[in-house]
């Protein structure tokens, strides 16, 4: 099978197909031969040595995302998931393959009426979405800020807020991002680019700043929109999309009066990830939760769609096809 192999740190040109052995399921174990595979941002950072996390050991296949079929069932493992359409994590890596071995307790059968793209585009990111919903709670009229409203988990995590009956300003970084947030339910867009974006967020919410921020961009955007919530608000960061997460001080956030909210809270156990990205695939099969699938690439051009991600050119989800 072909698989894209990460053998050094460094720009997109380092990602390189190789030929690789067929995987053997081991016991309890399925394989997937896949019909579509995640890219996250933070696989971007890993692979250039930067990401904001221990780096892992090389040569390593990144991806943790696929969504396929099953062709075989290790010792151990439920015969009757050969031939069924699935989606699953990967352990945090080995996801940029044709096949991949996997523990058949990951699989999520996916639903009938959702596409392969779709449900790999709800797996990680509809979970992350309906995590961080769950750990802000909000409630009907609040205003909730979602930074990096035009990538694949915040254009969900609009839609599930909106579905709480919350008001959100959508930050984004360029019109078509914008555009999709809008698209998703936002009420109000505002371009983090433009130096006057705190000032119209303000304005939006009367003076009175927002009840909810959710934070993925860290650096000065991520102090931003910290910065936006009113006291008694509160305050999550779930990323680092300029290479840094947003780290409010227990000082800080006690002389604005804002609450900052763990990350694992949203994400309390595997079992409770398991069951959201379950929930996930339901509600897309639903119509209720539509993931954006931006731009996909063939396996063989995994290293452009690194550089498109890198560069921000890429709205929603970015997918390898294999």
């Amino acid at each position: 099978m072909r698989a894209v192999w990460l053998r050094e740190f460094g720009g997109p040109e380092v990602l390189r197909v190789e030929e690789t052995p067929d995987p053997v399921p081991g016991e309890g174990q399925v394989v997937v031969e896949t019909a579509a595979i995640g890219i996250t941002y933070v696989e971007t950072q890993v692979r250039s040595g930067s990401a904001p996390m221990p780096l892992p050991t090389l040569p390593v296949i990144q991806g943790n995302g696929v969504a396929g079929t099953v062709v075989a069932a290790g010792p151990g493992a439920d015969a009757a998931l050969v031939g069924r359409r699935v989606a699953t994590t990967t352990g945090g890596s080995g996801g940029y393959v044709e096949k991949v071995a996997v523990d058949a307790s990951t699989v999520i059968p996916i639903p009938d009426g959702l596409g392969f793209q779709d449900a790999v585009g709800l797996l990680n990111d509809g979970r992350t979405a309906l995590g961080i919903a769950t750990a802000v709670a909000p409630k009907p009229e609040e205003w909730v800020l979602i930074g990096a409203a035009g990538g694949g988990v915040g254009s969900l995590l609009v839609q599930v807020v909106k579905q709480a009956g919350a008001r959100v300003v959508a930050a984004a970084s360029s019109t078509a991002k914008l555009d999709l947030a809008r698209d998703r339910g936002a009420d109000v867009v505002v371009d983090y680019t433009q130096p006057d974006w705190k000032t119209r967020v303000w304005e939006a919410t009367g003076g009175a700043g927002v009840d909810v921020a959710c934070d993925s961009s860290g650096g000065p955007i991520g102090r931003g929109v910290f910065e936006l919530v009113r006291p008694g608000g509160r305050f999550i960061a779930f990323g680092a999309g300029s290479g840094t997460m947003t780290r409010i001080s227990e000082e800080e956030a006690n002389a604005q009066g804002v609450a900052v909210v763990p990350l694992w809270e949203a994400f309390p156990s595997p079992a409770a990830m398991q069951e959201m990205s379950v929930r996930a695939l339901a509600e897309g099969a639903a119509g209720r939760l539509r993931p954006a699938i931006g731009q996909t690439f063939p396996l063989e051009r995994a290293a452009d769609a690194h550089a498109a991600i890198g560069a921000r050119k890429t709205l929603g989800k970015t997918l390898l096809i294999p």
